[in-house]
């Protein structure tokens, strides 16, 4: 997937705005009606300076798009925003994200709005990039799709017959907090709670953290060889190498990662999961991203029926890192057309 402008003589009225809110970086993408680019900016969010500057400097951006395009915002038919959780979707709420420490609190959704004019439809950002994939990327022909996205933490979508599933307390999708191991000695997530959830033992942070256990326990390896934190990326390189330690790492990420996803199939049965975000160790384009996947495949069909198997297709995501800000646009573009203002968010 490409944010390269589309041409002009494909672009289809009505436009939209994806916003797509990030810990260190926003971007902003005018989108029309077929799901094509038009113009991407990403802007740093300056965290410090709070939401309502980055809000700022993000209308900014979609005036500039509009002048090079003797476009108005009247021309907008709708905003949509992704942004990290925890959110409060039915008011628009940042409420804490750790990502956003001096965004605590703010109504991210009416700030836009107000700046602009146009209606804004407001949604975690995991769950923007699930709508993404399922409109313009690998959930294209399917009514519904899990999407895991692996990061920092482990985010996640639903789209359940066609429809965003949010949840009552804006916590729908929230897979890296799905329980893998009960036990007492289970991990704890980075975050310092969350005992035995999923993030603890599939995320980056969790790679991060047991590779240098291992190493720490005197494992041999070419990880030994960095100074300082050693990252999924180390780790891939390692195993790309043929490094016996990073590529049981990986393997065991996917083995938690399989046992999260039998969960997910055995309470939703969505026909498609999709492995997006970061820490996907060179995806369909890698040996070792390939062997990640056959790794998950693997456990899920150890735990799972054989037709519910093989119902079931488990894939890298398509449309990558674009798929925050066209989902975002996709959701607007969804709640236009399900009403008369997409200031609801479910």
């Amino acid at each position: 997937m490409t944010n390269a402008p589309a041409p002009a003589a494909t672009v289809q009225p009505p436009y939209f705005l994806g916003v797509d809110v990030g810990g260190t970086g926003i971007k902003i993408g005018l989108v029309d009606d077929l799901g094509q680019t038009l113009a991407f900016e990403s802007i740093d969010t300056e965290e410090p300076a709070g939401p309502a500057a980055a809000m700022s400097r993000v209308v900014d951006v979609l005036d500039a798009f509009l002048a090079a395009r003797n476009l108005t915002r009247g021309d907008i038919a709708a905003i949509g925003l992704g942004a990290p959780g925890p959110l409060d979707l039915a008011s628009g709420l940042l409420v804490e994200p750790p990502q956003l420490p001096h965004w605590a609190n703010f109504n991210l959704r009416q700030c836009l709005a107000d700046l602009t004019g146009r209606p804004v439809a407001m949604n975690n950002d995991a769950n923007a990039a699930a709508c993404g994939e399922a409109w313009l990327g690998c959930g294209q022909g399917s009514s519904s799709l899990v999407l895991l996205t692996l990061g920092t933490g482990v985010g996640g979508g639903i789209i359940s017959d066609g429809r965003l599933i949010g949840g009552t307390n804006s916590f729908g999708g929230e897979f890296g907090h799905l329980i893998v191991d009960p036990s007492p000695t289970a991990r704890l997530c980075g975050w310092g709670g969350g005992r035995g959830q999923l993030e603890a033992y599939a995320s980056a942070t969790a790679v991060m953290l047991r590779t240098r256990q291992r190493l720490d326990q005197g494992e041999p390896s070419l990880l030994s060889r960095i100074d300082g934190e050693v990252t999924p990326l180390d780790v891939y390189r390692a195993a790309t190498a043929g490094d016996p330690l990073a590529i049981d790492l990986i393997d065991e990420a996917a083995r938690w990662l399989g046992v999260g996803i039998t969960t997910i199939v055995h309470v939703l049965d969505p026909g498609l999961i999709a492995i997006g975000g970061a820490m996907t160790f060179g995806g369909n384009d890698s040996p070792i991203g390939r062997r990640f996947l056959d790794q998950i495949r693997a456990e899920f069909r150890s735990r799972t029926f054989e037709n519910v198997y093989e119902g079931t297709r488990i894939v890298f995501a398509d449309i990558g890192s674009d798929a925050g800000y066209l989902g975002a646009a996709g959701f607007a573009r969804q709640k236009l057309a399900s009403g008369p203002h997409p200031n609801a968010t479910a």
